[in-house]
């Protein structure tokens, strides 16, 4: 596999985002057929407070973040595919963002801890009773994501998903990133937000399951403010299970990878060609191997194929050397 760096991604509308350790980019396929790519610098809180850094203490940061990159991306996408007119002010995003963590809130919090008291025909003991609320969170979240699947629109959403993670694994495997190597890989990934979220379920029935039974009010309040120790829990063993080899590890992710079967789908080459674009954005010329294609501009592979054929350039040369 070999040294390669850290990045990341998620799925847009028409397009991908991805973020490395200095920049993210948002690639996305125009009307016009043209991918659009913006960059932006990464600007971590972690990088002002380097406590933020540590373990248990960096998961929450990078939810958040990635919340909020997740979000303006989102907007760009919907601009530049033509379904917004512009994008989302700041002012904006921040009322999106809270929206989306009430909606989140109540869906994953407020009514599985409420319809769990229907178990108490069953028994009164609490540990019962918070392990079936997690049950009936992990439920709803497999309802979710089944539901949302089957939608024509983020189907769409899916494959991108799916030329995302098949990128990320032609670029850690050392290749150039090409639609040719990229579709060859899988489009299941072990550092997936996926599998992150089904780890948050499954590690949150067990963190609350010794709680006790209060009152509904106090049961809501317990689960969020113990989210942060949540994510931090769920955040180390993604990031573990992206680094090991060890069989265990790589058994204890398989639901999470199983469920990406749902949340990816095989990826049309043109959709490979925007998340190639969107990963080339954010890593520096270094990385970018000899042979990598040019698809937001594609003249410049006509160029070098002319050249190849007219005095004996090597193509790969030229495109390096324009890129």
């Amino acid at each position: 596999m070999g040294n390669h760096l850290m990045v990341g991604g998620q799925a847009v509308i028409e397009g991908v985002m991805m973020r490395g350790p200095k920049l993210t980019a948002t690639a996305v396929r125009d009307p016009a057929g043209r991918i659009q790519v913006e960059t932006k610098d990464v600007h971590s809180i972690s990088d002002r407070y380097p406590i933020l850094k540590k373990p248990m203490l960096r998961g929450t940061v990078s939810l958040v973040e990635s919340l909020v990159i997740g979000i303006r991306s989102l907007s760009y996408s919907a601009k530049m595919a033509g379904e917004e007119e512009e994008q989302l002010s700041d002012k904006e995003m921040a009322g999106t963002i809270i929206f989306a963590l009430v909606l989140a809130s109540i869906l994953f919090i407020a009514i599985p801890t409420g319809a769990a008291k229907f178990f108490h025909f069953v028994t009164e003991d609490p540990f019962f009773l918070n392990l079936m609320e997690g049950f009936l969170r992990l439920a709803i979240f497999l309802a979710y994501i089944w539901g949302i699947s089957r939608m024509k629109d983020i189907r769409r959403v899916f494959q991108y998903h799916g030329a995302e993670h098949k990128t990320i694994h032609c670029y850690e495997a050392g290749l150039p990133l090409t639609v040719e190597n990229v579709q060859k890989f899988s489009r299941l990934h072990p550092r997936c937000g996926t599998n992150f979220l089904l780890i948050v379920m499954l590690v949150s029935i067990f963190v609350f399951a010794f709680l006790g039974w209060p009152n509904l009010a106090e049961r809501i309040v317990s689960r969020i403010v113990l989210l942060p120790v949540v994510a931090g829990i769920s955040y180390e063993i993604i990031r573990l299970a992206g680094r090991s080899e060890n069989p265990i590890i790589q058994t204890a992710i398989k639901p999470g990878l199983w469920l990406q079967y749902l949340t990816t789908r095989p990826p049309q080459n043109d959709m490979v060609e925007v998340a190639i674009e969107s990963l080339k954005a954010v890593l520096p010329p270094e990385e970018i191997r000899e042979g990598t294609g040019e698809y937001r501009y594609p003249e410049r592979m006509e160029a070098a194929a002319e050249d190849e054929t007219e005095i004996g350039v090597p193509a790969a040369a030229s495109v390096e050397t324009a890129h």
